[in-house]
C-alpha cells in the first residue's frame, strides 16, 4: 500500500485527482478504466467509451500511436485485407484510400481517428505491475515514465490492449555468436535498399516473411527463405474478390470443411501445386487451421512467383550458424550475409499484469478463446487478442465499452466511496493532472 495514504469520500465519478506524496510514487485516481495500450484497440476501445460518456486514460510506453506500426513494420508493408475488414468502429477509411491501404495511409487513418475522438494517450509510460486491491475493490496500474519517475493510476476497470504482437520472438540459434553477420528481426528491417547484393537469409514463412523476401527481390539482394513448417499460400484475391470476403462470405452459406475445400482447388488452379517449390500445404485446411490454432494463411503478393523463378530460395531449417554460412537440418551449408527473423512476436503481459485466471501465464493470451476471451473478473478486460485482426478488435472493443458503460450508469446511481484509511495519514496535495 506504497501509494495511497487516505482515499475518503472520494467518489467513483469524481474528476481525476493526484495525491502526491514525499518519497512515494505520484498516485492518480481514475474514474474510469485505465487502457494499457494506444495501438489500434486501444484506440478503438477508448472511442466506443467516450461515445458512451466513459472517459479512460490510454497508457503507452512508446513516444507515438500504434508504435508497433509506425517504428517496427517495413516500408513497403500495407494492409493484407480489404480496408472494409480493418477500420476501427464509429469511423470508416476515407473513400479515396485504395482496397489495401499503405502502410502510412494506415497510421494516417489511425492519427485522424485519435484527433476525432480527442483520444491523448499519456505516452512514455511503461506498465511495470498491474494487481488488483481486493482491500479498496481497484486496480492498482503502477507505471514508470521516461526519467524513471513512477506514477500509480487507481481504476475501477483496467483494459489490457497491448496485444499479441507487444515483444520480438528471437530465437536461440547455435553458432550465432559465430555468424559474424548482420543478425536482425523483421521489427528492425525496413527496406532491402541496405542489402543489395548480399546474400540473405529470411527465417520464417508468414506474410512477413514472404513480403520481406519479396522486398529484398525488388532491391536486387540474393535472398532465401527457412520454411520450416507446413504453410497454406493462398491467392491475396479469388474470382475478382478478396479471399478474405468471399471466404467469409461463403460461411454465412455453407460448411467451414467445404469453404476450405473451395479456396483449395482456387488456389491450385491459380498457384499450381505448392508443395512442389518446397511449400508443403497443412493436412486441415486454412480456414480451419486459423479457427483451431490461430495460424494464418499467407495471402500472396507476388512471392510465390518468384520462388518459381527461382529469385527466391527455400531451405530447410537451421541446424547451426558458422561463420557467415548457415548449415541445414538436411546437411547442406551455404554462405550467408545477413539474417533476417521473420520469426513473430508474443504477448508480454505475465511480464506485468499480476493475475493468473483470466490470461496464461504461458503465452500470454486469454485462456477462453474468441469470442469469449474479452472479459475477466473484477472489472479486467482484454482487447486484441482474438487472432482475428483489427476486425475481431474492433468487435471485443464495442462488447468492453457495452460493458463498462452498463456498470458506469449503475455505479453513478450508487456511488462508490472509500471508507477507510489505507496508511498511516500523511500530508498530501490534490490537482488535475
Amino acid at each position: 500500500m506504497d501509494c495511497l495514504r487516505e482515499i475518503e469520500g472520494k467518489q467513483a465519478h469524481d474528476p481525476i485527482f493526484i495525491n502526491k506524496m514525499n518519497k512515494s510514487p505520484r498516485c492518480v485516481y481514475v474514474p474510469g478504466p485505465v487502457i494499457v495500450g494506444a495501438g489500434p484497440s486501444g484506440l478503438a476501445t477508448a472511442a466506443c467509451l467516450k461515445e458512451g460518456g466513459v472517459p479512460s486514460v490510454v497508457l503507452e510506453r512508446s513516444n507515438c500511436i500504434a508504435s508497433l506500426w509506425q517504428l517496427k513494420t517495413y516500408d513497403r508493408l500495407s494492409l493484407h485485407l480489404p480496408k472494409q475488414f480493418c477500420e476501427l468502429p464509429l469511423m470508416g477509411f476515407p473513400s479515396n484510400f485504395p482496397t489495401y491501404p499503405s502502410k502510412q495511409q494506415f497510421i494516417d487513418y489511425l492519427e485522424s481517428y485519435a484527433d476525432k475522438f480527442e483520444i491523448r494517450p499519456r505516452f512514455e509510460q511503461t506498465v511495470k505491475q498491474a494487481e488488483y486491491d481486493p482491500t479498496i475493490r481497484f486496480w492498482r496500474v503502477k507505471s514508470v515514465g521516461l526519467k524513471g519517475e513512477e506514477t500509480e493510476y487507481v481504476c475501477r476497470w483496467l483494459v489490457v490492449a497491448t496485444g499479441e504482437n507487444a515483444e520480438a520472438v528471437v530465437p536461440e540459434i547455435d553458432g550465432r555468436e559465430e555468424f559474424g553477420g548482420d543478425i536482425r528481426h523483421t521489427s528492425m528491417y525496413k527496406s532491402g535498399e541496405q542489402f543489395r547484393g548480399k546474400r540473405v537469409l529470411v527465417v520464417g514463412c508468414g506474410n512477413s516473411g514472404m513480403e520481406v523476401c519479396l522486398d529484398l527481390c525488388n532491391h536486387n539482394a540474393k535472398p532465401s527463405l527457412v520454411v520450416r513448417d507446413t504453410v497454406h499460400v493462398l491467392p491475396r484475391e479469388m474470382l475478382g474478390k478478396s479471399t478474405f470476403g468471399l471466404s467469409m462470405w461463403l460461411l454465412k452459406w455453407l460448411p467451414m470443411q467445404l469453404v476450405d475445400r473451395f479456396l483449395l482447388i482456387v488456389s491450385w488452379l491459380m498457384l499450381g501445386d505448392t508443395a512442389r517449390f518446397g511449400l508443403d500445404r497443412p493436412h486441415l485446411g486454412p480456414l480451419q487451421l486459423k479457427n483451431l490454432s490461430g495460424k494464418t494463411p499467407v495471402l500472396d503478393v507476388g512471392t510465390l512467383a518468384k520462388i518459381k523463378s527461382g529469385d527466391i530460395k527455400v531451405c530447410a531449417g537451421i541446424k547451426r550458424l558458422k561463420r557467415h554460412a548457415v548449415e541445414f537440418v538436411n546437411g547442406k551449408t551455404e554462405n550467408f550475409d545477413a539474417i533476417i527473423l521473420a520469426t513473430g512476436y508474443k504477448s508480454n503481459v505475465p511480464s506485468w499484469l499480476q493475475e493468473s485466471e483470466m490470461f496464461s501465464e504461458k503465452d500470454g493470451l486469454p485462456r477462453r478463446p474468441f469470442p469469449n476471451g474479452w472479459k475477466g473478473e473484477s472489472g479486467l478486460y482484454a482487447v486484441g487478442f482474438t487472432k482475428r485482426g483489427l476486425l475481431g478488435a474492433s468487435m471485443d472493443a464495442k462488447r468492453i465499452a457495452s460493458d463498462i458503460e452498463r456498470c458506469w450508469r449503475t455505479e453513478a446511481k450508487h456511488p462508490i466511496t472509500f471508507t477507510r484509511s489505507l496508511l498511516p495519514a500523511a500530508q498530501s496535495s490534490s490537482s488535475s493532472p
